[in-house]
């Protein structure tokens, strides 16, 4: 008779069968070498058919290759079908911690080819997601967190407490590393993690991180009922007058992306939908990329200036 996982292992398991849904699963782990990642690479190495674990070296602390070596060798000693680690350069704009991610995710991407790549991310990092959001007034998209599959990313620990990851790891017999960036307070998430949510959950008496999560969940169904309603609309002026604001807004913002604005914000769709809402023969909207948006003889465009 085969004995019973410890509670926090089977939490995880249960967390990555459910994303999955019992069916062939043939994917990507990306472990750090913290306590989250090594749960989720024991609980994807249980439930899914072929694994591979990918590690980043960053290099951007003293020992980070080492780090690196005992992540990989503790996702060989779990079983794992394969393991690499990826060394990665950081730079470009926006700060380091910006870079990071975007270095990240571009070798992850590259080594996993189609398949899924697992993210340790966990209910606790949901809750910060969201106060990140709410603070930032970025709207609902924002307050929605991050979403559980968003190929090629999956996150089945959103559900999952960080320091039922902790337990896991000691059950299992894993030794997690603990990164210094994790409790250096000149980055706001970590301020959040160690000062606003603590002082919330003892305000409120406790269950601030889930309550966060499930609105971000809640949300998330919201936006995605939106989206399919907003799908068949077409950035034609005299229907999208006619439409709910939060559908007109989609659509406007669907069509911008397709002629190629990106880094779009708030201010700059509300201007354009203006050009809907309140057309007064007024000029075009310029937006990111050197791209401006026009309306013209009752149709909208989207191009260069016009010279």
């Amino acid at each position: 008779m085969s004995r019973k996982p410890h509670p926090a292992v089977a939490e995880t398991r249960v967390a990555v069968r459910r994303l999955f849904g019992g069916r062939d699963a043939d994917v990507c782990v990306a472990v750090s070498g913290g306590a989250d990642s090594l749960a989720l690479a024991a609980a994807a190495r249980h439930e899914c058919d072929r694994v591979e674990g990918l590690v980043v070296d960053h290099g951007l602390q003293a020992g980070s290759a080492e780090v690196a070596a005992r992540a990989a060798e503790q996702l060989d000693g779990l079983g794992f079908d394969a393991v690499r680690v990826l060394t990665v350069v950081v730079d470009g704009p926006g700060g380091p911690e910006a870079a990071a991610r975007r270095a990240r995710h571009t070798a992850l991407r590259s080594a996993a080819g189609a398949r899924l790549i697992l993210l340790g991310h966990t209910r606790d990092d949901q809750a910060e997601t969201v106060l990140l959001g709410l603070g930032r007034g970025s709207g609902p998209r924002s307050i929605a967190g991050m979403r559980p599959l968003d190929p090629p990313w999956a996150r089945p620990l959103l559900g999952v407490a960080r320091a039922t990851t902790r337990r896991a790891c000691a059950a299992l017999g894993l030794e997690p590393w603990d990164d210094p960036h994790n409790t250096d307070p000149r980055f706001t998430r970590v301020r959040l993690r160690g000062e606003v949510l603590p002082l919330l959950e003892d305000v409120l008496q406790g269950g601030v991180a889930a309550a966060l999560a499930r609105t971000a969940a809640q949300l998330q169904d919201d936006l995605a009922a939106l989206d399919e309603l907003a799908e068949g609309l077409e950035p034609d002026p005299a229907t999208l007058a006619t439409v709910p604001a939060a559908l007109r807004r989609r659509a406007l913002r669907r069509w911008l992306a397709g002629c190629g604005v990106s880094g779009l914000t708030d201010a700059h769709l509300r201007s354009v939908e203006e050009l809907v809402t309140r057309w007064r023969g007024q000029g075009g909207v310029a937006l990111p990329g050197g791209l401006v948006a026009r309306r013209a003889h009752g149709r909208l465009t989207c191009g260069r200036p016009e010279t």
